[in-house]
């Protein structure tokens, strides 16, 4: 592609703010009074909700937005994901492991400049044109997490504490995960105005983690539905609260953008009531599709439990969604199942989680995907079978152990959220009137998908939008 000429006209700019696990309905009809900057974005431009990856985690699903490719195009299934056949082998998927140009490879070919903060998947940093902080993955500060290297010292004088994450977000220390939320985002949001004033860029895209952050911590004490809810919580408000703070923080940031600058607002994912936690592989057990030599107490992760294998057909991983792996021949160290079986394997296993009905009669409401078929190609080593535990709103538990399949405690700590199949988007242009009107929600736009978003950027500088994207530009306006 070639660069831009010094003769042309410039490009509006363009600045992403992505804001991770952001709920539509809390955004676009709970608190649409209540957040200013957000509703006047959608107001003047076009908004609704984004429907996400499968599996809907921060890891693929920024990636895949960046890219406009799916989860199996990039080998990318989680942010663990399997390396080998090799039962334990299991490794954080890192910048190393996106293997496809990403916006600001496309950007920078072409001769614009780009300004990229805290998107996940961007640790280590790698070369782009423009700079680069790296994201939530990062371990500290004591490590190189900017591009140029000489970078670092300019963001620890802009924030000396600089922190890419809250440390142990799943905790029972509900001050101290709320005065670090607030805290910590304040540093992002500094840095990000700081880079935006100082430096020439053409594209912007930051991710502030911190709103997934909010939910896991505090939604039990928001929603009153929630198994867990505690009437009269001090933390009724937390969650509002971080909305608001995130709002105006939006607002400092967008007035240092130039008029004219096409702002998106997207969310990888949505947030909803985490109802419980089911354990995957108790299940397996009680099926007889998972075997012990010895049965752990307490209950342990499998990696860690004595498994006999040469008589396991299946057993999974936890996490928001489960991913459960057949015990295949010729593929992993002592599989039993034929390949030529696993299709019917999956096929029963599936129809079984499919009918699980909770402990009240209800059906569970599961729902199971197969990478193969819902992904254009699948790259590396995916999970055999994807499962939604009630549609994603129980979350997987990997451990083993114990005989309890049902359970309203998540075996990695507190937790009171879950991830929704839907995030949000608004799209507008900053040359118009900001006035917020009283008249209501507006009418949203149609529902997209996260493959939309990378054309949309292309499309704003004027560069083709390559065959392998199957996406669609948003336009701005309806």
């Amino acid at each position: 592609m070639a660069g831009r000429r010094t003769t042309e006209p410039e490009r509006p700019k363009l600045a992403i703010i992505g804001l991770d696990c952001a709920e539509p309905s809390l955004v676009f009809e709970k608190w649409w009074d209540d957040l200013p900057v957000l509703r006047s974005l959608a107001e003047t431009g076009v908004w609704g909700r984004l429907t996400t990856t499968v599996p809907p985690i921060t890891c693929p699903a920024w990636t895949a937005m960046a890219s406009g490719r799916d989860p199996g195009e990039l080998g990318i299934y989680g942010f663990r994901n399997r390396r080998s056949g090799c039962y334990a082998d299991v490794g954080i998927a890192l910048s190393n492991a996106v293997t496809v140009p990403l916006l600001w490879d496309r950007l920078g070919a072409a001769g614009f400049d780009s300004l990229v903060l805290g998107v996940p998947q961007t640790y280590p940093p790698r070369p782009l044109r423009g700079a680069l902080v790296t994201c939530f993955l990062t371990p500290g500060v004591d490590v190189a997490f900017t591009y140029p290297a000489k970078l670092k010292t300019e963001v620890l004088q802009v924030v000396p504490d600089y922190q890419f994450d809250v440390p142990e977000f799943r905790t029972e220390d509900k001050a101290r995960l709320l005065s670090d939320l607030r805290h910590i985002t304040a540093g992002h949001f500094r840095l990000v105005r700081h880079f935006a004033r100082t430096r020439a860029w053409d594209f912007l895209m930051m991710v502030e983690i911190g709103v997934d952050r909010v939910h896991h911590g505090f939604w039990q004490y928001m929603d009153p539905a929630h198994a867990l809810h505690e009437p009269g919580s001090p933390y009724a408000s937390a969650i509002f609260d971080y909305y608001r703070l995130i709002d105006r923080e939006l607002g400092r940031l967008l007035r240092l953008l130039p008029k004219g600058a096409l702002v998106m607002v997207v969310s990888d994912h949505g947030a909803q009531a985490m109802e419980g936690g089911f354990a995957i592989n108790e299940w397996l057990r009680a099926e007889g599709y998972l075997r012990l030599r010895e049965v752990p107490r307490p209950p342990a992760p499998v990696d860690k439990a004595a498994v006999d294998w040469t008589k396991t057909t299946a057993w999974g991983y936890g996490g928001y969604y489960g991913r459960l792996c057949l015990n295949l021949k010729g593929r992993e160290p002592e599989g039993i199942v034929e390949p030529a079986d696993a299709d019917r394997v999956l096929d029963e296993i599936a129809a079984k989680l499919e009918a699980i009905c909770l402990p009240d009669g209800r059906p569970m409401g599961n729902r199971t995907f197969r990478p193969r078929q819902i992904y254009r190609e699948v790259r590396n080593l995916p999970p055999d079978l994807m499962i939604y535990f009630g549609d994603l709103r129980w979350r997987s538990q990997g451990t083993v152990g114990g005989g309890q399949i049902f359970t309203l405690a998540n075996d990695t700590g507190p937790d009171g959220a879950n991830h929704a199949q839907e995030g949000l988007y608004i799209l507008t242009s900053l040359d118009k009137p900001r006035a917020v009107s009283r008249a209501g929600p507006a009418r949203p736009g149609p529902t997209r998908g996260y493959l939309d978003i990378a054309p949309t950027v292309l499309r704003h500088f004027d560069l083709a939008i390559p065959a392998e994207l199957r996406g669609h530009p948003i336009h701005e306006r309806q």
